[in-house]
């Protein structure tokens, strides 16, 4: 038996426009669009992918998963990604080298400190 990594599920209150926010902060393409569902790829035929899906309860707790982004400069990246719309947040985290932001609807995200060359 194997396993393939289809895709990660993000509940969202509205998932198209959830969805495009992460499509323009990843730069992936739009692979599935409905009213309830939103799905982002990399490519059309690169998996993993990101599904949005139509809920109705506000996220109330943080995260039990989150995802991890590891820039070449983390400084600009997220100055990008808080122009697109991200914000800042203290999770508890303290001092970290890496910055925790949350996407429009509140979802937790990382971005890590670039990868050391040595």
């Amino acid at each position: 038996m194997s396993l393939e990594w289809e895709q990660t599920s993000v509940d969202a209150h509205d998932p198209v426009s959830l969805g495009r926010w992460w499509q323009r902060a990843l730069g992936w393409v739009v692979v599935d669009e409905g009213s309830d569902v939103f799905e982002i790829r990399p490519t059309s035929d690169r998996l993993p992918g990101l599904l949005f899906i139509r809920v109705p309860e506000d996220k109330s707790v943080k995260n039990r998963l989150h995802l991890d982004f590891r820039p070449d400069d983390q400084i600009r990246e997220v100055e990008r990604l808080l122009a697109l719309g991200a914000s800042k947040i203290d999770i508890g985290q303290g001092e970290q080298p890496w910055i925790v932001l949350a996407d429009p609807e509140g979802n937790e995200f990382c971005v890590l400190n670039a990868r050391s060359t040595s």
